[in-house]
């Protein structure tokens, strides 16, 4: 198990999908996640079910709080390239409760050490909505320096396009 001060990293259980189905329902939680078509909560028990194990290319985990063990979110380090050694991460705080507290940057840097250090990434990437000026709070913390940005690639509530910023960060970046 992967443990920061705050938070453990693990695998989520197929049980746990209603769980994440409301989580992923949550305006909230939903507002800047790059979301397909939408999908019912029998889907999203199907899918957990189906998961595949976590590999090089895809290590899904699910947060838990360390004090309570309660599921908070769910972390991810996927399209991983050996030949690189790159990976996207992609991260959210489903529980309400925990949006605050430190919870989503200790994830953070647990997920990271990870990469880097098990996996041997030399380079994690992720994408945020401009205007997510929160998270984007966060991965600079952690350590990820802004690299670009994609023009209204992002299609927010009402058909509002946004523009998205792409953010990296390098083995020995890590705060």
């Amino acid at each position: 198990m992967l443990e920061g001060e705050l938070v453990r990293l693990r695998a989520i259980e197929p049980e746990e999908a209603d769980l994440i189905y409301d989580w992923v329902h949550d305006p909230e939680v939903g507002r800047w996640m790059v979301n397909d078509h939408p999908r019912s909560r029998a889907q999203i028990r199907k899918r957990c079910e189906e998961r595949p194990v976590n590999k090089y290319e895809l290590v899904v985990l699910g947060i838990e709080t360390k004090a309570d063990g309660k599921l908070i979110g769910v972390v991810d380090l996927r399209d991983a390239i050996p030949e690189i050694g790159n990976a996207e991460l992609d991260i959210y705080i489903g529980d309400a409760e925990h949006r605050n507290g430190g919870y989503g940057t200790d994830a953070m840097r647990v997920m990271c050490r990870y990469g880097f250090d098990t996996m041997r990434l030399h380079m994690i990437t992720l994408w945020v909505v401009a205007e997510n000026e929160r998270a984007r709070h966060v991965y600079r913390k952690v350590g990820f320096s802004e690299d670009g940005r994609h023009r209204e690639a992002f299609v927010g509530e009402g058909g509002r396009r946004h523009d998205m910023i792409l953010m990296s960060l390098l083995k020995g970046e890590l705060k």
